[in-house]
C-alpha cells in the first residue's frame, strides 16, 4: 500500500515502522537460541551502522571541504541562496537512519527486483526526511541515490571499489515500479541535453569515481599534496569530465563549459598544490558565481569517492572487508 506524504514523494506504509524495526531488530535477534543466528544479527547491525556512519562522514567532509568553486563550504553558500553549511550537516545527520536501513536490507543479499524496490522506497523516505529537516531545501537528493547504492552494494559483501561499483550498477539497472512518475530537474536536463545524469553514472558503474576521483585523490596524496588539496584535485578532475546536470540546469552549456575548462586548467598546471593552480581555482569560483551555477553533481561524486576511500582505508571488522584488500 502506498501513502502520500508529500506532493512529490511516495513511501510505503511499512516505512512508518522502519524506525521501530531498526531499533528493535537486533534486540529480538539476540534472544534466539541459535548462537550463529545471534552472531549473524550482530554482524549485520555492526556493518550497517559502520556503512551509514561512513556515508554521513563522506557527506559532511565533502560539504566542509574549502574552497570549492560555487559550492557550499566554510566560506558560505556559494551559488545557492537556500543552503548553508549548517543545513548540509543537519541534512547529512538526518540521512543516517536511511543509509543504515539500506545496509540492513542489503546485507549479504544479491541484486534483485524485490531488493531494488525496497531500496527505492527507503530512498524516497530518505528524501522526505531530508526535506522535513531542511524546510524543503534539496541538500542531498543526488547523494541519496549515489551513496545509497554504494552503501547497499558494500553491505552485500563486495570487497573492493570495483566490486562495490559493479554491484551498485546492477541495482541501478533494475526497475523500481513503485517510483513516482513526476519529472525532476535532473530528468528534464537529461532529456533536454541528452546526458547520462546520475542514473546513467550509476548504471555505468560510477566511472567518474573509479577512474577519475579515486586515482586523482591517491596520486595527489602521493605527490605531497595536503588532504584538502588532494580532495579539491579529485573534485576538479570529476568536474573536468562530468556532464554535470546541476550546472546544466542552472546555467546551460555555458556553465558546464566554464566549469570543465576551468577545472582542467587548474589540473594542467599541477593542481591546487601549486600557486598558479590555486589562483586558477579562485578564478573558477568567481566565474561560476557570476553564472549563478554550481557543480552539485560533481560534489555528489566526490562524496562517493570519499566513501569508497574510507572503506579502503578503514574496513569494518568481522566481515570479508577485513580479509580482502579493499
Amino acid at each position: 500500500m502506498i501513502k502520500r506524504v508529500h506532493s512529490e514523494f511516495f513511501v510505503p506504509e511499512k516505512a512508518l515502522n522502519w524506525q521501530c524495526a531498526r531499533r528493535s531488530g537486533p534486540a529480538v535477534s539476540t534472544r534466539s537460541d541459535d548462537p550463529s543466528s545471534s552472531a549473524a544479527a550482530d554482524d549485520r547491525s555492526r556493518v550497517a551502522a559502520y556503512l551509514a556512519s561512513r556515508a554521513v562522514r563522506a557527506l559532511n567532509e565533502e560539504a566542509e571541504l574549502t574552497p570549492k568553486p560555487a559550492l557550499v563550504d566554510r566560506r558560505g553558500p556559494g551559488a545557492h541562496t537556500d543552503l548553508t553549511l549548517r543545513l548540509m550537516r543537519c541534512s547529512a545527520r538526518a540521512l543516517r537512519p536511511s543509509f543504515e536501513l539500506m545496509a540492513l536490507a542489503s546485507f549479504r543479499q544479491i541484486p534483485g527486483l524485490s531488493l531494488r524496490e525496497e531500496l527505492g522506497a527507503i530512498g524516497r523516505w530518505a528524501e522526505q526526511s531530508m526535506l522535513l529537516r531542511t524546510g524543503g531545501a534539496n541538500t542531498h537528493r543526488g547523494a541519496i541515490w549515489s551513496l545509497g547504492l554504494l552503501v547497499s552494494a558494500a553491505a552485500m559483501g563486495a570487497n573492493s571499489p570495483d566490486a562495490v561499483a559493479y554491484r551498485a550498477s546492477q541495482l541501478a539497472g533494475l526497475p523500481d515500479w513503485s517510483a513516482p512518475k513526476q519529472q525532476s530537474n535532473g530528468s528534464r536536463v537529461i532529456q533536454s541535453y541528452r546526458v547520462p545524469g546520475a542514473r546513467g553514472e550509476a548504471q555505468a558503474g560510477f566511472p567518474h569515481v573509479l577512474t577519475i576521483g579515486l586515482p586523482i585523490l591517491h596520486r595527489s596524496r602521493q605527490e605531497g599534496a595536503s588532504e584538502t588539496q588532494a580532495r579539491l584535485d579529485a573534485l576538479l578532475a570529476i568536474m573536468a569530465s562530468l556532464d554535470d546536470t546541476c550546472l546544466l540546469h542552472r546555467g546551460g552549456w555555458a556553465a558546464l563549459n566554464t566549469a570543465r575548462t576551468g577545472a582542467a586548467a587548474v589540473l594542467a598546471v599541477g593542481g591546487t598544490a601549486t600557486v598558479q593552480g590555486w589562483g586558477l581555482l579562485e578564478r573558477l569560483d568567481r566565474d561560476l558565481l557570476a553564472l549563478n551555477a554550481s557543480p552539485g553533481g560533481s560534489a555528489d561524486l566526490l562524496a562517493a569517492t570519499l566513501f569508497l576511500d574510507f572503506l579502503r582505508n578503514s574496513p569494518p571488522t568481522g566481515t570479508n572487508y577485513g580479509k580482502t584488500s579493499f
